[in-house]
């Protein structure tokens, strides 16, 4: 089987800092070649990979701003169509663009959809919905106007995350700032505990960073900046718990299940995807309100750190999404 993975040419693959989408799709296609599979990585020419890379720009249109993004984009997908017939099935984890090619080409796609940026771009999903073979990365984030083949699960590497049973004593918000995700709402959890709270996280919203998030920092409310890989670790496994009050419907959650996978409970708003990541009261509490949230901190004692590993551990592994994916492949090449 040869596979094609198309990823987005936004940040390197896997990504240094960000890139949640780039991160999915360089732990397929590990997974994958791990499994003897041939397969092709379409990315930036800086990504790492153990397969074949294929690329049409040094770098991403984030990290190197003097490239036009849409130009970037049309070429990177243009790249692999030109190529489909090399490939026996593509798997697509760049949003709706590539679909408008999937016609044009004997190669059947497999479209991973990684959220929905606004209903106004489900009509293309739907224009391709007798052929587009989509995979929803949780059961809440799927639109009743689409087909889907199945739900498959982010998948982590286990490996990137340390176990610690014994942490420290500050809450950690670990998420882009943005009012969507909720750091507003972490200090006020934070300051209502009278804990110590480290922030972590692309600054995606510099308005609400300025007006919202700058005015309460101080040495009980910190901004450690967009961590690497390393830093994640480190600010994950020792942290007493993670906070995750986000104001809008989650596709997934990386940081929730990363902190799992360290050990450290979560306290989530109860919305979008995260019944399916958090277990009530036994990986963490899922609350509705800053007050709830509070109540929760004074709770977290109650969670046992190894249920949370063992929990994410089975559920959000590479492997098992890779598995997952290896499956819908067979179903599809053998219609």
């Amino acid at each position: 089987m040869k596979v094609a993975v198309l990823a987005p040419v936004a940040w390197r693959t896997p990504p240094r800092h960000y890139g949640p989408w780039e991160q999915v799709a360089s732990n397929i296609t590990e997974g994958l070649v791990k499994l003897g599979i041939d397969v092709t990585l379409f990315a930036t020419g800086d990504s790492v990979t153990s397969g074949k890379l294929f690329s049409i720009c040094d770098a991403g249109y984030e990290e190197d701003r003097t490239q036009d993004a849409k130009v970037l984009e049309c070429m990177h997908i243009s790249n692999l169509v030109e190529r489909a017939g090399d490939f026996d099935i593509i798997h697509n984890n760049f949003d709706f663009l590539p679909l408008t090619y999937s016609a044009l080409v004997k190669t059947p796609f497999i479209t991973t959809i990684h959220g929905f940026s606004s209903p106004r771009i489900i009509p293309v999903y739907k224009k391709y919905n007798a052929k587009g073979h989509y995979v929803s990365i949780s059961n809440a984030d799927r639109s009743p106007e689409l087909k889907y083949l199945a739900t498959v699960y982010n998948g982590l590497n286990i490996k990137h995350f340390e176990f610690n049973d014994k942490p420290r004593d500050y809450l950690l918000y670990f998420g882009r700032i943005h009012p969507d995700k909720g750091t507003a709402e972490a200090i006020a959890i934070a300051k209502k505990s009278k804990r110590k709270l480290l922030i972590a996280g692309l600054v995606q919203d510099h308005t609400y960073f300025k007006e919202k998030i700058e005015p309460e920092l101080n040495s009980t409310i910190v901004y450690v900046g967009n961590a690497e890989p390393n830093q994640r670790n480190e600010l994950l496994k020792n942290a007493y718990a993670l906070l995750h009050p986000i104001n809008f419907d989650e596709p997934f959650g990386m940081s929730v299940a990363e902190a799992m996978l360290c050990g450290t409970p979560v306290i989530a708003f109860n919305r979008g995807s995260m019944p399916e990541l958090i277990l009530h009261e036994k990986t963490g509490f899922l609350v509705n309100n800053i007050d709830k949230a509070v109540e929760a901190v004074e709770n977290i004692k109650l969670i046992k750190r190894k249920d949370c590993h063992a929990w994410a551990s089975t559920r959000f592994s590479a492997e098992k999404m890779v598995d997952g994916y290896l499956k819908l492949y067979k179903k599809i090449l053998a219609k």
